[in-house]
C-alpha cells in the first residue's frame, strides 16, 4: 500500500527523518514506535502531506504521491488523525461527523436556492450514516452532544470516525491513546481492528503503549534518530539490543503500560 525509499526532511541543521525507508503492507495494522524525537510524527506529517519532504519518495498502491497536498491524498483514500483531537466542538458529533465528505451540493450558492431537495436528499443520507458509524464505535449515545464536552477518548473514537466517513483506505493515527483511559483504549482498538477486518482497512499506528501495540498490530517498526531501526514482531523488537539502547538503556519495559 505504502513504499517510504529513503525519505529526508531537514529542518535547517536538524534531520528529523534521516534516510527512512519502510513497507507498510496492505490490509495490515503496522505499529510505528520509538522514543520521543524519533521523528514518527514528523514521517506521518511527510507522507499525508503536511509536510513537503526534502528528498526522497513515496508511492501509494504504485502512484507517486510524495509531496502531494493533504486533500489530494484525502480524495485517494489516505486520512491521518492527530496526537490532540481537532473537532468542531460547537457542533454535535454527528454533526461533525456529516461534515467530513466533500462536493456536497449545500456548499454552492446556486443549490441553496435552487438544489434544495437534492441538499435535503444528501443531508438524509448523510444523518444516516454518520448514525451508523456512532453506533459502530458504542457512541451512538452522543449523536447530540456537542464534540467540544465530551472526553477525550470519545473525540479519538470521533476522529476514527471521520474516516468511515469516506472511503479511507489508509488511516495514519498519532497517538491514538494519549489521554485516554484503558477502557476507551480498548474501545478504540476493537474499532481498528474490525475496520480492518471487515472494511480491509489499513492503518499505521504511532503509539507508546506496548500493550496496546501489540494487541492490534501485525508489525512493528521502530524508529530513532529519524531512521528506521528495526522491524518485526512486537517480541522480536523488545529483544532487538538496537531498540534497547534506543530507549536510553532501559529497553522497552518503562514504555510498556504507558499512555
Amino acid at each position: 500500500m505504502i513504499e517510504v525509499t529513503d525519505l529526508h526532511k531537514h529542518f535547517g541543521g536538524f534531520h528529523a527523518v534521516d534516510g527512512a525507508t519502510l513497507s507498510i503492507a496492505e490490509r495490515s495494522i503496522t505499529g510505528l514506535i520509538g522514543p520521543n524525537g524519533a521523528g514518527k510524527t514528523t514521517l506521518f506529517n511527510v507522507i499525508a502531506g503536511v509536510l513537503p519532504p526534502t528528498s526522497g519518495r513515496v508511492t501509494m498502491a504504485g502512484e507517486d504521491i510524495t509531496g502531494l497536498p493533504p486533500h489530494d491524498l484525502f480524495h485517494k483514500g489516505l486520512l491521518r488523525t492527530f496526537q490532540i483531537a481537532h473537532e468542531f466542538s460547537s457542533m454535535s458529533c454527528r454533526e461533525n461527523l456529516m461534515m467530513v465528505p466533500g462536493g456536497q451540493s449545500g456548499e454552492r450558492l446556486w443549490n441553496t436556492w435552487f438544489g434544495r431537495k437534492r441538499i435535503a436528499d444528501e443531508e438524509r443520507a448523510l444523518r444516516a450514516k454518520a448514525d451508523e458509524v456512532l453506533e459502530f464505535l458504542t457512541i451512538e449515545h452522543l449523536a447530540e452532544q456537542k464534540a467540544g464536552q465530551v472526553s477525550g477518548g470519545q473525540k479519538k473514537l470521533l476522529e476514527l470516525g471521520r474516516t468511515m466517513m469516506v472511503d479511507a483506505r489508509i488511516v495514519f493515527l498519532d497517538e491514538v491513546g494519549a489521554g485516554v483511559n484503558r477502557t476507551l483504549l480498548n474501545t478504540i482498538g476493537d474499532a481498528i481492528k474490525r475496520l480492518n477486518q471487515e472494511r480491509n482497512y489499513t492503518f499505521v499506528v504511532i503509539e507508546h503503549d506496548m500493550d496496546f501495540i501489540g494487541r492490534i498490530s501485525d508489525h512493528v517498526i521502530c524508529m530513532a534518530e529519524g531512521k528506521v531501526l528495526a522491524e518485526g514482531s512486537l517480541a522480536e523488537i523488545k529483544a532487538n539490543e538496537q531498540v534497547i539502547e534506543a530507549y536510553l538503556g532501559t529497553g522497552l519495559k518503562n514504555a510498556e503500560g504507558a499512555a
